[in-house]
């Protein structure tokens, strides 16, 4: 198997481990911010998997279409009445603060209750229609991509990880955000720098 792999799985398992860890514990572990950025930095050469999926309007969506810019990545669901409505409005206020939109994609964490219309209404709500993209599928079509970025879904008895991720124009992920890290400065100072890049 190609080391790089391995290393990426090592990491995705490492980093599984400690949102268990962190949820079992009641909250979430706190990081400390590496170099420039005020996230929390992702280890070099972990490469964000790549993935088609349909959005909230039918239409297929693959990361690979947006090498060349910066990706938000988003682990959300439609129905969500407690993390997802403010870490939605924290990527707004980042994309009016930067003055410019890029890509977001907010990845479905709630396979069975996220319908296209119900992802609609939410994007609808939040005021982010046009500007994030609502990615939906069966669950076996998004658990690679959970497994790629580290991320529990939405279950019965786990509440779901509401993790943001900067993706950055090779690929790569870099900057990761708990939610209770999250504030629309610290995404959009992020966001300036992989932009200049």
């Amino acid at each position: 198997m190609n080391p790089r792999v391995v290393t990426a799985l090592v990491l995705a398992a490492a980093l599984a481990s400690g949102a268990v860890i962190a949820a079992a514990g009641g909250g979430e572990q706190d990081t400390v911010p590496a170099g420039p950025f005020e996230g929390a930095v992702i280890p070099a050469g972990v490469r964000a998997p790549d993935f088609t999926l349909r959005d909230q309007d039918g239409e297929k969506v693959s990361l690979r279409s947006f090498r060349g810019s910066p990706v938000v990545v988003a682990f959300m669901y439609a129905t969500c009445e407690d993390s997802c409505p403010p870490q939605a409005q924290q990527v707004k206020g980042a994309l009016d603060d930067l003055g410019r939109d890029v890509p977001v994609l907010a990845v479905s964490v709630d396979p069975r209750g996220d319908t296209p219309r119900a992802a609609r209404r939410f994007l609808l709500e939040q005021r982010m229609t046009g500007r994030m993209r609502f990615l939906l599928g069966e669950r076996g079509d998004l658990a690679p991509v959970w497994r790629g970025f580290a991320v529990q879904p939405q279950s019965r008895d786990t509440e779901h990880q509401a993790r943001t991720v900067l993706v950055d124009r090779d690929g790569f992920q870099r900057v990761g955000f708990p939610l209770s890290q999250t504030t629309p400065e610290r995404l959009e100072h992020d966001l300036r720098i992989l932009l200049a890049e």
